[in-house]
């Protein structure tokens, strides 16, 4: 068994961080537009990495740039199911005035990998990619096909990377089983530690509200139309707006783990309590409590008005909402009736982006796999399920009928509220031991899972 907490091959180590250097160097930015992203610097590198094992390896580039690849170990029993590995390429933009290192610099400083990306997620694709050469070196056979999918396009909608596989080109990564991002961090409470293995994802829910006035003269504001003032409204009324919870068992096991005090725990499992109790909790981990129950309504965007003298008379509101599991687009209409009130009628609702919350099952031969691994590094971890606040390429493979996950493995000197402020923010960075525990982890998944399966 492998030391406490500790990636058991040095090696395999070291390549993960030397590869995570370069995908950070390469400045995949995706800001949203087409040409952003440029992927094809990533995908070049892991291109030559698997090809020099001998494997076999296609790349798809439907947008100039925004190429994708796709490696395969072939299985030996085509009645097996089959294993798809999934890191995408691209990071998001950067403010390197808050950073205390160049956040394109790929450093290793004291252990750890400082830059845009070292945790959202060229972690996981590196670590997967270093495991999957080892195995090709190795001769690895499994029993069903082992996939390595290095996608483009996940931190802006995807259209240019899996969800242009969904919709166009499914066949080469279709699997019955996804491992991605979004899981391996761990809690520790009087109940023991547990690793968070993502089971679902809040639904997205992105609308436009146009707002119409009327113009005129800035000179003259009194009375006027003016379509910036009744935004401003909407915006304070989706900001107050607050939808019933809604609390299931995976909710209540998740709580029971975060080590609070008995009379908060039970009091963020009572639908009638749990709203006061989160506004009373500090305030990272209220939004963060607050988002896993609730549907929420987030305005990001302001577009309007022409000339500091003219009254605007077009406004442009985006809103970014995230659903629970079970709305539907139906639920999101009567969810804006009810914020808005009277302007509903006075303004126009137009679909930015619409993706239904998904889920799957937990009662799997993968689910069993990855419970057992996690006991490697971590004797006596239960693998305890969550549903993502946020979204991932996984809903793309859910919504074609795949069983998606997202693990991956910590080290215990990172805690969950580590990792979520490095999401997106400054001085991201992980450790080397996390990525050998995750390449030991996608090893032990390769060792072990068909096993699961044909138990």
């Amino acid at each position: 068994m492998a030391e406490f907490g500790r990636p058991t091959n040095p090696d395999l180590t070291n390549q993960t961080v030397e590869l995570l250097q370069t995908l950070i160097r390469n400045e995949c930015v995706n800001d949203g537009t087409p040409e952003s992203g440029q992927e094809v610097r990533n995908s070049d590198v892991l291109q030559t990495l698997l090809e020099g094992s001998g494997l076999d390896v296609e790349t798809f580039e439907p947008t100039p740039g925004r190429k994708s690849l796709v490696a395969r170990i072939e299985g030996s029993n085509p009645d097996a199911p089959s294993v798809c590995w999934m890191g995408h390429t691209d990071v998001v933009p950067v403010n390197p005035q808050g950073w205390s290192r160049d956040p394109f610099g790929g450093e290793l400083i004291d252990g750890e990998v400082w830059g845009r990306g070292a945790v959202d997620m060229l972690n996981l694709t590196s670590s997967m990619a270093v495991a999957f050469r080892h195995l090709a070196d190795t001769d690895f056979q499994p029993e069903g096909d082992l996939i390595y999918f290095a996608v483009a396009d996940e931190e802006s909608g995807s259209a240019h990377g899996a969800r242009w596989f969904g919709d166009h080109n499914w066949d080469p990564v279709e699997c019955d089983y996804l491992l991605t991002e979004m899981g391996g961090t761990h809690l520790v409470s009087d109940r023991g530690r547990a690793v968070l293995c993502t089971v679902g994802e809040k639904g997205v829910s992105w609308r436009r509200i146009k707002i119409s006035g009327t113009p005129g003269h800035g000179s003259m504001p009194f009375g006027a139309d003016n379509a910036l003032i009744k935004a401003a409204e909407v915006v304070r009324r989706l900001g107050e707006y607050l939808p019933n919870p809604q609390l299931d068992e995976m909710w209540g096991g998740f709580v029971g783990r975060l080590g609070l005090p008995e009379n908060v725990e039970r009091d963020l499992t009572d639908p009638s309590k749990v709203q006061d109790t989160i506004a009373s909790m500090p305030a990272n981990q209220a939004r963060f409590l607050h988002s896993c129950t609730h549907t929420t309504f987030s305005p990001n965007v302001l577009h309007g008005g022409i000339k500091t003298n003219v009254i605007p008379d077009d406004v442009s509101l985006e809103v970014d909402i995230r659903t629970l599991p079970g709305e539907t687009s139906a639920d999101v209409e009567a969810h804006l009736r009810a914020a808005l009130g009277d302007m509903s009628d006075e303004v126009e609702v137009e679909v930015i982006h619409e993706d239904d919350a998904t889920s799957s099952p937990t009662n799997t031969a993968m689910w069993d796999t990855l419970g057992e691994l996690v006991q490697r590094p971590y004797p006596g971890a239960e693998l305890l399920p969550h549903v993502l606040v946020g979204f991932t390429d996984s809903r793309v493979f859910r919504q074609k009928g795949s069983i998606a996950y997202g693990a991956g493995l910590f080290s215990h000197s990172v805690s969950m509220a580590d990792i979520s402020s490095r999401f997106h923010g400054h001085d991201e960075r992980i450790d080397a031991d996390s990525l050998g525990l995750s390449v030991d982890l996608w090893l032990g998944v390769a060792e072990r899972f068909w096993h699961h399966a044909a138990s």
